[in-house]
């Protein structure tokens, strides 16, 4: 079980807090801080989606890249795109 959502290839991890009865999520991957949240899992999908769109409309706006920048290495040299991959694969 993964405790992941994705969507437009971005992922969001999931966690569930037994103390305010909620899931919260925040958005891996990229520059910003995105969170999200949700009583139901149908709250949460819905959240993350909207915060995404969100988020994609805002970089497109603005011209920034929407996704984290990569150095590409880790004791072997990597191209940026591979690690950038990697990275996100390893979330899933």
């Amino acid at each position: 079980m993964k405790d992941v959502l994705t969507y437009k290839g971005f992922i969001g991890s999931v966690h569930f807090s037994a103390d305010d009865n909620i899931f919260l999520g925040k958005v891996e991957g990229i520059n910003d801080l995105i969170t999200f949240e949700g009583r139901t899992v149908e709250e949460l999908v819905s959240a993350f989606h909207y915060v995404m769109d969100e988020h994609i409309k805002d970089c497109n706006k603005k011209n920034l890249l929407l996704d984290r920048s990569y150095k590409g290495s880790f004791n072997v040299r990597i191209s940026p795109e591979l690690h950038r991959r990697a990275a996100l694969t390893a979330k899933i």
